[in-house]
């Protein structure tokens, strides 16, 4: 079965809703149209009121970063009115101190919350098996250069058709990311000039960037997202303009909602380089040996993020350099936008200038005020955008860090878990009408794997859980446990654990062995709750 059409799997999927001891509430329609609550808007104050979030980095004449700005150099204007600056972050602000060592996302989240970090992706999918181990030989030359200890934590991706894998967890031991990388084979892209392949490697591209948002959008800080790849499939007809902002392809405007409001800023890096005999390097179609396989939309996404695209050049490595020189020296600069009410689906566009002759602010330049995460659909179904985001969290192996919770096999009966969360973090929905009680929607994907990580079933249930008053002066918080059972434990040795808050979007994921007694968190407890002490950087 090819596993990348996830979405043929979501009719096996009957979300039910599970009756609790807390009350539970009917499906009464979108929540972002019956309640004050915007789910999914960053940054939620009141009244609907949202602060536009923008991290950039700036760059002088000869494309060198420029770290000791104040707020009052820079001026924003939203569709060409100047824009009053809320919050400013320097250059560096949050970079881990030295004392600070993160080996992995728990550490991350508990130690440096707001650092800046790196996530380096090698893609399978649509590069070819020379052009990929060029870029692997880059990444390593520019890791050798660089001394043991990372400023910036980094994690490690690669992707092929067929899967997604984590190859190496947040570290800044630079030796860690060097020996998983030499222990990745990497996938041979046989389907690589076969175009009836185009829809997998499309949909393959999406998942991945999609993946990456989905789980890290709980972390604070600002990330830097490096492909090594070509990014899409080679150019389909209708695709060729460059401004996915208003493009139809709904697709790419899903992905690009979900980047942003994970703060992911995307650097897209052909390893192709300078073709010398390009129509036998490529020889499907004549756009094949154009930069990006001859797709400019994988281009303008990266610029529709703040990001860069580096391509026709034989220093990758150079490339990979600044782009994590760039992710380690950005500025954050906030305000509210004029109306975020109107026309929530009118794209606004962002100007950015630096009141310092020849220095130019690279950030991301439009966005939409509306963008809300997916949801059920008013009978309880699962909505294909929902189930594509909850298959794909239970097929990775990321950790997804969104949601704290733990869960617990029972001492007697291995089939049977107990799922306890921490209400930090859930968002609960207000509804318009003052009699009725404030509510949260929690989903939740059981996936059950054997020995050799092959999954064996999927289970998926959704839970509502309401106060038991319409008081809304006391504290948002519920006992948030249920148990639930699993159908089929028949030969499963491994348990993972998907569960969303609808409202946010935010998820935590849990790995545990299916043996009584057995228990995992998202936040896992040997991690330490002292975090050493830690210094921001000077600007």
């Amino acid at each position: 079965m090819r596993r990348l059409f996830v979405l043929a799997l979501l009719p096996a999927f009957a979300f039910l809703i599970a009756t609790k001891a807390q009350q539970p509430i009917p499906g009464d329609g979108p929540p972002d149209e019956a309640h004050t609550f915007r789910p999914g808007a960053l940054y939620t104050i009141h009244h609907n009121v949202s602060l536009v979030v923008l991290d950039g980095v700036a760059l002088d004449q000869k494309d060198r970063v420029v770290t000791d700005l104040k707020a009052s150099d820079f001026q924003i204007n939203e569709d060409g009115v100047p824009q009053n600056i809320r919050n400013f972050e320097p250059a560096g602000k949050y970079t881990p101190a030295p004392t600070v060592n993160i080996n992995s996302t728990a550490e991350l989240d508990q130690f440096a919350p707001h650092a800046p970090v790196n996530i380096v992706l090698l893609d399978e999918v649509s590069t070819r098996f020379e052009d990929m181990a060029y870029a692997r030989w880059s990444l390593k030359k520019w890791l050798d250069a660089q001394p043991d200890h990372l400023d910036t934590p980094t994690m490690l991706i690669a992707v092929s058709l067929e899967r997604f894998q984590v190859l190496r967890d947040y570290t800044q031991n630079k030796d860690e990311i060097l020996n998983a990388l030499n222990k990745r084979f990497v996938d041979y892209p046989w389907h690589l000039n076969q175009a009836g392949w185009n829809g997998d490697s499309y949909l393959a591209a999406h998942l991945a960037l999609r993946r990456v948002a989905e789980a890290t959008t709980s972390h604070h800080g600002p990330k830097t997202m490096i492909w090594l790849g070509r990014g899409l499939p080679s150019a389909r007809n209708g695709h060729h303009s460059t401004n996915v902002e208003a493009s139809a392809d709904t697709t790419t405007s899903h992905t690009l909602d979900e980047l942003r409001d994970a703060r992911v800023t995307l650097y897209t890096i052909d390893p192709a380089g300078v073709l010398i005999d390009p129509e036998n390097a490529y020889p499907t179609n004549r756009w094949n040996y154009w930069p990006f396989g001859g797709d400019p939309r994988f281009e303008a996404m990266a610029l529709a993020t703040g990001g860069r695209f580096f391509a026709n050049r034989n220093d990758v490595d150079v490339a990979i350099g600044s782009s994590i020189r760039d992710g380690s020296s950005v500025y954050t600069l906030t305000y509210i936008p004029p109306d975020p009410d109107k026309d929530p689906r009118k794209l606004r566009h962002i100007q950015v200038t630096v009141n310092r002759p020849g220095v130019h602010f690279i950030t991301r330049t439009a966005y939409f005020p509306e963008s809300h995460p997916a949801q059920m659909h008013q009978d309880g179904t699962v909505s294909n955008r929902l189930g594509l985001a909850m298959m794909s969290a239970a097929e990775s192996n990321m950790q997804y860090s969104g949601v704290r919770f733990t869960a617990t096999v029972s001492p007697t009966d291995p089939s049977m878990v107990h799922i306890h969360v921490d209400n930090h973090g859930v968002g609960y929905y207000v509804p318009k009408d003052e009699n009725k009680p404030r509510h949260t929607r929690l989903i939740m994907v059981a996936t059950t794997l054997d020995n050799s990580n092959k999954e064996i079933s999927h289970q998926g249930e959704s839970y509502n859980f309401a106060m038991t008053n319409t008081d809304r002066s006391g504290p948002f918080n519920l006992p948030l446990d249920w148990d639930f059972k699993l159908d089929k434990i028949s030969k499963a040795t491994r348990l993972r654990i998907v569960l969303r808050v609808e409202s946010s979007g935010h998820m935590g994921t849990v790995d545990l062995p299916l043996t009584t007694g057995a228990t995992a968190s998202s936040v896992p407890p040997e991690v330490a709750t002292t975090a050493p002490a830690q210094t921001p950087s000077a600007p």
